[in-house]
């Protein structure tokens, strides 16, 4: 058993080494691989025997308050460990395959905040999203896949103005993916009696001028966010849609109105994160250079705000409108013409 915790440790400090976001335990028929996600590359790094494996995957669910006995079925969990003195989370998903049980731990550092400077590839990008923040009220939210970047932009932006315009910021998550000691963190815990729901009526009563609710996943979520918005606080969440014109049809869809969206939203940002081209390397960066860099990626934004807003708006309506706007298909091939990014970083985009 020491040598399965020995194992698990390095494992996990190996991923901490090249930063990685993710760790995958994959199984096969006769053995089973530990994959590293740096970036947007998956890494292979090792061969594990069945038995190895099996009781790498059983240590870990049992850290994370899982169901050791039960392989049939997908489990989550969650546990907060130390290795050389930085604290991290992890988050762990098993999943039933035909081979074997396959585990994903996602890797949360505490370590301190994405700087502004570093947070966008285009400064004025950085520049807008701060000015919108400084809304006294109505509805922001941040669209994209999961691994784009959003939580930590959120966060980024929260403690900037936290610190810049000392507002009261309260989160409400599910579950708290980056613990901060400058704004107010609330967990969602259904057993405890804290939904989203309860959770926010709560929240409303504790003096916020910021809210922070996780992710936009359902009609009682958005309706939730919503009305926080109408009473007259700004509120900031996440949802997952390809660009920002389709984060307005996912609220029509969830039950929220035109004239609740026209009322309460201010402004749409849907985002990417993007590899920043290497001075080194050449059409990609070798995972030893990978390791020696400290800025990798950077986020691109595509921003509905103001009369772009209202214009596409209006034919979410169904009324003809003509808008024009920046979207991240452009902001992205801007990147390449400046020499930022690859010319590959359009890979997998079509005609979008």
């Amino acid at each position: 058993m020491i040598e399965i915790e020995q194992l698990a440790t390095d494992i996990i400090r190996e991923a901490c080494e090249v930063r990685s976001s993710d760790i995958h335990i994959v199984p096969r028929k006769a053995d089973a691989v530990i994959q590293l996600r740096v970036d947007q590359d998956l890494i292979a790094k090792q061969k594990l025997s069945k038995d190895i494996s099996e009781r790498l995957i059983s240590h870990f669910k049992f850290l994370g308050g899982m169901d050791i006995g039960e392989r049939r079925k997908p489990q989550n969990g969650a546990l907060t460990t130390t290795i050389d003195d930085l604290q991290v989370n992890l988050r762990l998903s098993t999943l039933p395959t035909s081979n074997d049980e396959s585990l994903v731990i996602r890797l949360l550092p505490h370590t301190h905040a994405t700087s502004l400077e570093h947070l966008a590839l285009f400064k004025h990008h950085t520049k807008k999203l701060i000015s919108l923040l400084q809304h006294s009220h109505g509805l922001i939210i941040f669209t994209g896949p999961t691994g784009s970047g959003k939580t930590t932009t959120l966060y980024t932006l929260l403690h900037e103005v936290q610190h810049l315009l000392n507002r009261n910021v309260i989160t409400l998550e599910d579950p708290i993916e980056k613990p901060s000691e400058t704004v107010l963190q609330v967990q969602v815990n259904e057993r405890a009696g804290i939904t989203y729901s309860t959770g926010l009526k709560a929240i409303l009563r504790h003096d916020p001028d910021i809210i922070m609710v996780g992710e936009i996943r359902d009609a009682e979520t958005a309706k939730i966010a919503v009305r926080a918005a109408l009473t007259g606080h700004l509120v900031l969440s996440t949802m997952h849609t390809k660009d920002t014109k389709g984060s307005l049809y996912r609220l029509l869809e969830f039950g929220v109105s035109l004239q609740e969206m026209e009322q309460t939203l201010v402004a749409v940002a849907a985002q990417r994160l993007v590899e920043i081209k290497c001075p080194i390397c050449e059409e990609k960066c070798h995972p030893l250079c990978k390791k020696m860099r400290q800025y990798r990626q950077a986020s691109v934004y595509e921003l509905l705000y103001g009369k772009q807003l209202n214009a596409v708006m209006k034919t979410v309506k169904g009324e003809e409108s003509y808008y024009e706007y920046e979207t991240l298909r452009d902001v992205i091939k801007k990147g390449i013409a400046l020499g930022y990014l690859y010319s590959h970083s359009l890979e997998g985009w079509g005609s979008y």
